[in-house]
């Protein structure tokens, strides 16, 4: 995992986003840098596990969302399976729900897609020797109360509680089943350290009151 430097060998580069675009420009642009190679891409979660575990690269390049799960999801099933890739969230939205899930998570780095190409490298080259880049504006921004710690999904569920809907309604809504529904919010309860849909509710009012 040595940096390049003259004739040695590129960083290699695992690229996880669900906009081909994107993964198409990165390509384009390691290549041009040249300390960098783009070895494989992934653009749903298990395309991701099974190209780590197939090949660990130096870097893991993380889109926010890859469609059928989030990057925070992601992050803790990569830590259940035992594997500790360096991991950049490559953001597409400067949101401080984000910047909260990434240092609650340990990410080694953050930057975002429509940033000028020269901080994403930057941030690169940060990690490479060892250090966590997380832009000082963006930390500014982070709000560490319960709500701050869910993620973008567990959020929209919470706004629905809020609204009464139930569980039914959920799951239609969102396309998902009324089992996989109940999963989301035993662990939205978890994190918010709540027993029940009341006191879930009670906490997003606060919260709502504040903001307002």
């Amino acid at each position: 995992m040595a940096t390049r430097s003259g004739n040695s060998i590129p960083q290699e580069v695992l690229v996880a986003d669900r906009n081909p675009l994107v993964v198409s420009a990165l390509r384009e642009l390691f290549d041009r840098h040249g300390d960098y190679a783009v070895y494989g891409h992934a653009r749903s979660s298990t395309e991701l596990y099974d190209a780590l575990v197939e090949r660990l690269p130096d870097f893991l390049l993380l889109g926010w969302n890859l469609g059928d799960i989030e990057a925070p999801e992601a992050i803790a099933e990569i830590a259940r399976m035992g594997l500790a890739p360096r991991i950049v969230i490559f953001a597409d939205q400067n949101n401080p729900i984000v910047v909260s899930e990434a240092v609650r998570l340990g990410v080694h780095g953050l930057c975002y897609q429509f940033e000028d190409p020269s901080i994403l490298f930057t941030t690169f080259e940060a990690v490479s020797r060892g250090r966590i880049c997380i832009p000082y504006a963006a930390l500014n921004k982070v709000v560490d109360t319960p709500i701050s710690r869910l993620t973008q999904r567990e959020r929209e569920l919470l706004g629905m509680l809020g609204d009464g809907w139930t569980n039914t309604q959920i799951a239609t809504r969102t396309g998902i089943s009324e089992n996989t529904v109940k999963y989301h919010l035993k662990n939205l309860y978890d994190k918010l350290e709540v027993r029940n849909r009341a006191m879930a509710v009670s906490l997003y009012a606060t919260e709502q009151r504040r903001r307002g």
